[in-house]
């Protein structure tokens, strides 16, 4: 277990942890003891936070029990995940760990998606609602979790709801509320929920997140993976989605609302137009006295001429009338008698059309007001549906990637056995090259010949020791998480743990060196089923000690039955020496250069081979490359061998 990498405890509390216990090893062993005093005794850890680390502790993921094992997991896993169409697929990828309770299920899911190439784009996760909504709760008793979407106003001794009718779209919580509630406002009782109490909240979700959960009803149509697919089905959800659009009414309104001025200026250039037409044949005709009446008294003619114009401007009125009629029929208004002048020249009135604007204001706030309360609570049941769909199509993507992955790298499903591993012709994908398929086995699933559950791994320099040890580690990883493998075929069998030591930068000081081992002592003499693969263990102290102290450690590794452990050493003759046991030595050898100075090398191991270390042809190819002095010496160096 790494200690940084368990839950809630981060880099700074590993740190924190890591420097009052003295190293990793002993704070990882408080936190398994259940030590709350020493704990609390940490600068920064409570006491509450003593006891989630605890319990978190107990519940750990201990399978990759190395930060070698980590980096590993991460990096075969980023492989997997950048086959992914989606980012949120890539994300769940990576927070995947080996879980043994798991694996059946992902088999059976995986070998299926293995064999579709049924893809899914445009995955995100679901949209949050962030709007602050214009509704005003009031309430006598606390509301909670709506605080960041509305206002909410706890009445003061004495208030009635007529208090808040200063607000236009207001929920009032509990008794006291208007019998008839003023349009935009809502009653409802104490008991009520969220929903009921700020219905938008719910229509908000739904229509941000419309779009995807549109996909969903586009998948449920295809016939691949039915019973995967029938997990994403939400009954109706479609006709749900189709009601969050304004329906014919409330549309019609609208466009209504938004042409009323430009259709009254039109009627009312219209109606002059009109007179203008009808008037432009008539002739007024005044005789003599007419004219003297006229330059008496001015109203005579006004009287003449109002005679003359009225017929044509009281009909081009009504014709604007009839036409007005008609735009507004679907909102149920009528246009008002003195909507138009009946004077010249013909002119709308401004006062009656701004009345008629906020009248249909009004008309399609309370309507929508209306959908909204009902269509809330028509989707407040399923949006928990959704998100569990939404959540299930995320996973089913990331079963398809891993499916993807498999075809690509031609992987396949390994056998899960009781102990050991058998892997044929299996490949190390992350070595920036086409990798050589590699044969290897030990203990229980082995062959025969290598069921031995010890090994020590000699050879070459660069001849892929390491690369064999991360390949391997690569295959218990993805088995232990229910994934293929790349391989022909493979048996791996269960471990409780994996525990991968890198190569140590060089000698230990007197300390370190005490951790390093109390922590080999701790894994070795460990009696669950485990697979520890160490590259150059001797690399801690000298030589000679180095030799004693992995002679000790496999010995300790070789009374457990479920225990497998491979070592890549150079003293593989010295380790034999200090031990009783009979080792199985595996080697990989190089067998010369080629003609661009590279190593020619057979990357299978050999069995119960005793394999050279290449130092020489390393030098000899250090001579073709060098020049100079630095070529003399290595010269002087080669004939030495």
């Amino acid at each position: 277990m790494v200690l940084q990498f368990m839950p809630g405890i981060g880099q700074k509390i590993s740190q924190k942890l890591t420097q009052h216990f003295g190293s990793e090893h002993l704070a990882l062993m408080a936190l398994k003891k259940g030590d709350f005093k020493q704990l609390t005794d940490v600068e920064g850890i409570s006491e509450q936070k003593a006891a989630d680390l605890i319990d978190a502790a107990k519940d750990a993921n201990t399978f990759l029990a190395t930060k070698e094992a980590v980096r590993l997991h991460k990096s075969i896993m980023q492989h997997i995940a950048a086959c992914a169409n989606n980012n949120v697929t890539k994300e769940n990828l990576m927070k995947l760990q080996p879980a043994k309770e798991l694996v059946k299920s992902r088999q059976d899911l995986i070998k299926r998606a293995m064999k579709t190439e049924l893809e899914i784009n445009g995955l995100k996760k679901l949209n949050k609602v962030k709007t602050r909504f214009k509704r005003v709760v009031v309430s006598s008793i606390e509301i909670r979790g709506l605080e960041p979407y509305c206002r909410i106003i706890k009445p003061e001794s004495g208030e009635t709801w007529q208090d808040y009718t200063v607000f236009k779209e207001v929920t009032w919580v509990g008794d006291g509320g208007p019998l008839e509630p003023p349009s935009g406002w809502i009653v409802v009782p104490e008991t009520a929920s969220e929903t009921e109490i700020l219905p938008e909240f719910t229509l908000e979700w739904f229509q941000i997140n419309e779009k995807l959960l549109r996909k969903i009803d586009e998948l449920t149509k295809q016939d691949e993976l039915k019973s995967e697919i029938a997990k994403i089905q939400v009954k109706g959800l479609t006709s749900y989605l189709d009601q969050l659009k304004d329906d014919e009414k409330i549309t019609q309104l609208k466009n209504i609302k938004d042409q009323l001025w430009t259709m009254a200026k039109k009627l009312e250039t219209d109606m002059q137009k009109e007179v203008d037409e009808a008037m432009s044949d008539v002739n007024l005709q005044l005789d003599g006295s007419d004219m003297l009446r006229a330059l008496q008294d001015t109203s005579t003619l006004q009287r003449k001429l109002k005679q003359q114009t009225s017929t044509a401007i009281s009909k081009a009125v009504e014709n604007a009338k009839t036409v007005f009629n008609s735009f507004l029929s679907p909102s149920g208004m009528h246009c008002p008698d003195q909507a138009f002048s009946s004077t010249w020249p013909t002119k709308i009135s401004r006062q009656i059309m701004d009345q008629m604007d906020q009248d249909l204001e009004q008309l399609i706030h309370s309507l929508l007001a209306q959908k909204r309360t009902k269509l809330s609570k028509q989707l407040a049941p399923i949006k928990q549906k959704c998100e569990l769909a939404w959540e299930n199509l995320i996973q089913l993507d990331m079963w398809l990637t891993v499916g993807k992955w498999a075809r690509e790298n031609e992987a396949t499903m390994p056998q899960i056995t009781s102990s050991g591993f058998d892997i044929q012709n299996g490949r190390h994908l992350l070595i920036g090259e086409k990798p050589d398929p590699i044969s290897y086995g030990m203990g229980e699933s082995a062959s025969k010949e290598d069921c031995q559950e010890v090994t020590l791994l000699t050879g070459a320099n660069s001849g892929g020791k390491t690369t064999l040890l991360e390949m391997i580690a690569h295959h218990f990883i993805l088995a232990h998480m229910g994934f293929p493998v790349p391989a022909e075929n493979a048996k791996i069998g269960h471990i409780e743990s994996l525990h991968v030591l890198a190569k140590a930068g060089g000698t230990q000081s007197a300390g370190a060196l005490e951790q390093t081992l109390m922590q080999l002592a701790e894994v070795v003499s460990s009696p669950t089923a485990k697979l520890i693969l160490a590259d150059e263990l001797e690399a801690i102290t000298e030589p000679g000690a180095g030799a004693k102290i992995i002679a000790g450690m496999l010995e300790a590794a070789n009374k457990h039955e479920h225990t497998c452990m491979l070592l890549v050493t150079h003293l593989a003759k010295d380790i034999m020496d200090a031990t009783e046991l009979d080792l199985r030595v595996d080697g990989i050898e190089a067998k010369g250069l080629n003609q661009n100075l590279e190593l020619i090398v057979d990357r299978n191991p050999r069995r119960n081979y005793l394999a050279r270390s290449t130092p020489e042809l390393i030098v000899k190819r250090l001579v073709q490359r060098a020049s100079g002095s630095s070529q003399e010496v290595f010269t002087s160096i080669l004939e030495r061998f």
